[in-house]
């Protein structure tokens, strides 16, 4: 255990975090999504499993240690519904309300196709899998970076 980290962040999702680097994107998908193969494609071939855990309690982990690119204007990205692009399913709004208090202001979360997501996941670092089944419950995070003085 180590001390003011959510219990959530397990050692290998902490290393996928810190691994990731400025402009490197997070895949957090739920549990539909085809993710063992995506992830193979990813950066780091990482694909970290948050069973039995929700989409917006895996976010807020995440967000707690992870710092959005503020230089890209749609550095959070979730996936659209087929069919009907401008509906924000339940758990779409779950995990908006958890970016918003992250960062501590409404935060646009801009919207892409499914098989363009799919295309993105493979692009980004890694996937991060809860086991939520709603779904639509899939969003890419872009990493920013943490300004700062040596030593």
């Amino acid at each position: 255990m180590l001390k003011n980290l959510d219990t959530v962040l397990s050692a290998d999702l902490l290393w996928v975090l810190a691994a990731m680097g400025h402009g490197d994107d997070l895949a957090l998908v739920d549990a539909n999504h085809p993710a063992e193969t995506i992830a193979r494609a990813t950066t780091s071939g990482r694909l970290i499993r948050l069973p039995g855990l929700t989409l917006e309690r895996a976010a807020r982990a995440i967000l707690s240690v992870l710092p959005i690119d503020d230089f890209e204007p749609d550095p959070l990205r979730r996936m659209e519904v087929v069919g009907d692009p401008a509906a924000v399913p339940p758990v779409q709004r779950a995990v908006q309300a958890e970016i918003d208090a992250a960062l501590g202001r409404p935060t646009k979360l801009a919207s892409i196709d499914r098989f363009a997501f799919y295309d993105a996941a493979k692009a980004s670092f890694a996937v991060v899998q809860a086991g939520d089944p709603r779904p639509y419950g899939c969003f890419l995070l872009r990493k920013g970076v943490i300004a700062g003085e040596p030593g």
